[in-house]
C-alpha cells in the first residue's frame, strides 16, 4: 500500500575501503587476502542494504602505496558493486590517502541528509609521508569527524598509535588480524553489522549533529586457527 504523500526518500549511506597496498602486504599472502575478505563481504552488504530499505549504501575505495589513487572513484551502489583484485609494491603514503579522501567528505555529493559515513582503514604497515597532515585535513571536515571510522590492523607490524589516531574514538581499538580468517571476521563485521548500526540508529546524522553512531560489539579474535594449516598466518 503505497505511503501518504509518496516513498520516503533514501538517506545515502557512503562507505569507504582504505586500503593499504605496499610492498609488504605481497608478504604471507597478505593483500590476497584482503581481497577475497572484501569479495566475500559483498554479498553480507547487499543483505544489510537490501534488509533497510530507508538507506542507500554507496561504497568506494582508496588505495596506497607510493602515492594514494582510487580503486573505485564513483560512488557505486551495493546492489552494483563488484571487487577487483588489489596488487601490493610501493610505500606506505596513507597521510595522502587521508587527504584524497578528505576531498570526497567535503564534495557536493555528501547531502546534510546522509547518514554517517563508515570509513575502514586496513593496514600492515606505518606511514611514509606526512600522516599528521592528512588525518588533520580529514578530522577538520565535520563528515570527517562524524565518520565511523574502523583500524584494521594486519599482522604485528601495523602501527597501532597511528590506527588509533585515525579511529579518533576511545571507545574503539584497531583490530588485529593474525591470520586470513580474522581477516575475514572482521572485514565482515565492518561491512556487515557497523554498517548496520550506521544505518539504522537513532540519529538523523545531518552533518551539524554531534551524536554518534552506537557500535556493536567488536569481534574477538578467533583462538582455534593456529592448527589450521588452510588458513595463512600472517
Amino acid at each position: 500500500m503505497p505511503l501518504p504523500g509518496g516513498e520516503l526518500a533514501k538517506r545515502e549511506l557512503h562507505f569507504f575501503w582504505l586500503t593499504d597496498c605496499s610492498g609488504s602486504m605481497s608478504i604471507n599472502g597478505k593483500i590476497q587476502s584482503l581481497n577475497n575478505a572484501i569479495r566475500e563481504a559483498i554479498p553480507e552488504m547487499k543483505k544489510v542494504a537490501a534488509e533497510n530499505p530507508n538507506a542507500e549504501l554507496l561504497v568506494r575505495a582508496l588505495k596506497f602505496s607510493d602515492g594514494a589513487e582510487w580503486h573505485i572513484e564513483d560512488a557505486v551502489s551495493v546492489e552494483d558493486f563488484s571487487w577487483e583484485d588489489l596488487e601490493a609494491d610501493g610505500v606506505t603514503d596513507l597521510g595522502e590517502a587521508l587527504s584524497l579522501l578528505a576531498g570526497k567528505l567535503d564534495s557536493a555529493e555528501m547531502t546534510n541528509r546522509g547518514l554517517p559515513p563508515v570509513i575502514v582503514l586496513v593496514s600492515d604497515g606505518q606511514p611514509t609521508d606526512d600522516f599528521e597532515s592528512g588525518l588533520e585535513e580529514l578530522l577538520s571536515l565535520p563528515w570527517g569527524q562524524k565518520a565511523v571510522k574502523i583500524a584494521i590492523a594486519i599482522g604485528d607490524d601495523a602501527d597501532m598509535d597511528v590506527l588509533n589516531k585515525f579511529i579518533d574514538n576511545p571507545e574503539l581499538e584497531p583490530l588485529k588480524a593474525n591470520n586470513s580468517e580474522e581477516l575475514t571476521a572482521y572485514i565482515k563485521w565492518a561491512s556487515t553489522e557497523v554498517v548496520k548500526s550506521a544505518s539504522t540508529g537513532s540519529s538523523e546524522g545531518a552533518v551539524e549533529e554531534s551524536d554518534n553512531v552506537a557500535l556493536p560489539a567488536q569481534p574477538q579474535p578467533h583462538s582455534d586457527t593456529d592448527d589450521d594449516s588452510d588458513v595463512d598466518v600472517f
